[in-house]
């Protein structure tokens, strides 16, 4: 198109929603483990925008986070435990 001018964002930012596959790269897995993980609950399930399936890349965050580390207990489960 003539006359159009096209700027790039200035601001860098990862996206907020990511695919199937974008999100199971993402936490550094396959798709399907990526799909075991959601299926058993350790990953959140999507949302429907529309036609498109799409993981919010926050909630896969806290999720990962929430994912003990190998022989240890997460580092949040003992700051507010029950008495």
């Amino acid at each position: 198109m003539e006359g159009r001018v096209t700027r790039a964002d200035p601001i860098a930012y990862p996206p907020r929603g990511l695919s199937r596959d974008e999100a199971a790269r993402y936490i550094g897995v396959g798709a399907t483990k990526f799909d075991e993980m959601v299926k058993d609950g350790r990953m959140p399930k999507p949302k429907r925008l529309d036609g498109r399936t799409v993981w919010d890349r926050v909630a896969v965050d806290l999720a990962f986070t929430d994912i003990p580390e190998d022989g240890h207990k997460n580092f949040f489960d003992g700051l507010y435990s029950v008495k």
